[in-house]
């Protein structure tokens, strides 16, 4: 993720955005697994036997059958059951839909919103922390800006609805969901070694938390994020505002352009935080 100076100065990405044949080849994987996982193993068995018995008369027998063969042959089998479009023709509407799917609007967000404001800082595979039901929208919306994303809530329904929907929108090449609670520290297997560049968090998930708690959990989010990495506190929450997780983030940055927001805002509704994490000095990095 690029940091608000390296974008003002439009120094180079890192990392080179995905190409649109990565992207159809992530469509027909996810189409494939999807029609496998959809139907039972007696049906699955048998288009095995289908892959077998095409590969042997194609061949006359002058080769032994391998496990990477067969499950090409099965996942031709399947393409060909699901009618899968060839690249030239999904290319024409996918583009279309990715223009939709990066536009916060397409996900109910305000083009305004902290979340919107940090796209163009964004790199195809950031690692990204999404906490909470109330953010499901940023999953999405991160989601179809290459990110990838890890979503983290406490109830099943939720974690299955956006397991679902992005799915539908085929933006699940490097997504993750899991049920899970938030506090004191996060998960034993949400242990990524490589840290977070951002971390969206709907204070709801930790309303019913001690304070005690909440910091706990506040600082397990920090110690796991990047040097120079964003926090993004959403306003989702009534009954704990972003302001209330603000003593918690001692010696972080809080954006500009939040600031400027909150100052000129007058009675508008506010738009969360923007904290950054200090970058290590030069001679520790």
């Amino acid at each position: 993720m690029l940091s608000a100076a390296q974008l003002r100065a439009t120094q180079h990405r890192r990392r080179s955005p995905y190409s649109d044949k990565q992207y159809y080849q992530e469509y027909i994987l996810q189409r494939i697994e999807g029609y496998k996982n959809s139907i039972g193993r007696d049906e699955l068995l048998r288009l095995g036997d289908e892959a077998a018995s095409e590969l042997q008369a194609a061949a006359e027998g002058q080769f032994v059958l391998t496990e990477v063969l067969m499950l090409e042959s099965v996942d031709r089998l399947i393409m060909k059951r699901l009618s899968l479009r060839p690249y030239s023709h999904w290319r024409r509407q996918f583009i279309k839909l990715r223009v939709a799917q990066r536009t916060p609007t397409h996900w109910g967000l305000e083009p305004t919103s902290p979340l919107a404001r940090l796209l163009p800082r964004l790199e195809a595979g950031d690692v990204s922390l999404v906490v909470g039901s109330g953010a499901e929208p940023a999953a999405y919306l991160l989601a179809a800006h290459d990110a990838a994303v890890t979503f983290l809530a406490g109830e099943l329904g939720c974690v299955e609805r956006v397991e679902s929907r992005i799915a539908a929108e085929a933006l699940g090449g490097a997504f993750e969901g899991y049920v899970a609670q938030a506090g004191p520290c996060l998960p034993e297997f949400l242990d990524i070694c490589t840290g977070f560049h951002l971390v969206v968090l709907d204070p709801g998930a930790l309303a019913g938390l001690r304070a005690t708690c909440r910091l706990e959990f506040v600082t397990d989010l920090q110690q796991r994020s990047r040097p120079g990495s964003v926090h993004v506190i959403l306003p989702t929450c009534p009954r704990l505002a972003p302001e209330a997780l603000l003593a918690f983030y001692d010696g972080w940055t809080i954006e500009e352009e939040t600031r400027r927001r909150r100052r000129s805002g007058g009675g508008r509704r506010p738009d969360g935080l923007v904290l950054s994490k200090p970058a290590c000095p030069a001679d520790t990095a």
